[in-house]
């Protein structure tokens, strides 16, 4: 399978919100609302992390992910001096478990790792399945709020010092 981003158009908002409802339908299901009352809900919290994501993350690059030229998914990156974050990624259900997201993250790890940037992101304490992945992929849970894990891989030679710096400390604190 050919997996490529393409930049996000306005067209895409469509297609965008399908993305972002597939990743809440169980969650929808179980609490038992009628499709129209599902609607208005996933509607308004869509906006509300569109609008949300623009602000915490001006200028981050919002992509759609497609596999074999097909809109698969969409992915958020935002760059600064300091970090490339994973700001959002997620894939239709018959995407997922594809490859996919390991081969995107896989591409950020690289780029990250060029640049000698940490890679960060944030997943949800319910997705056991992307946080098992990213602790394949060798990120470290850093900290924690009451929804979400937050993650961080490193370059090697910022792990390096950092495993450095953690044993110069505890070698400080022994004396």
């Amino acid at each position: 399978m050919k997996i490529c981003l393409r930049p996000c158009g306005p067209d895409d908002e469509p297609f965008l919100y399908q993305v972002y409802a597939s990743t809440r339908r169980d969650e929808m299901a179980a609490w038992g609302w009628n499709e129209p009352q599902q609607e208005a809900f996933l509607r308004m919290q869509f906006n509300a992390q569109q609008r949300a994501y623009e602000w915490q993350f001006p200028g981050a690059e919002h992509s759609i992910i497609l596999c074999d030229e097909s809109p698969a998914g969409r992915m958020i990156v935002f760059r600064n001096d300091a970090e490339l974050r994973l700001t959002d990624i997620a894939l239709l259900p018959e995407y997922r478990s594809s490859g996919a997201g390991r081969f995107l993250v896989k591409e950020l790890q690289a780029q990250a790792g060029a640049s000698g940037l940490p890679l960060r992101l944030r997943v949800a304490k319910d997705n056991d399945g992307a946080r098992r992945l990213y602790e394949r992929l060798g990120f470290s849970l850093t900290g924690e709020s009451d929804t979400h894990f937050t993650m961080e891989w490193l370059p090697a030679s910022k792990a390096e010092d950092a495993a450095r710096a953690d044993h110069d400390s505890e070698a400080t604190a022994e004396q």
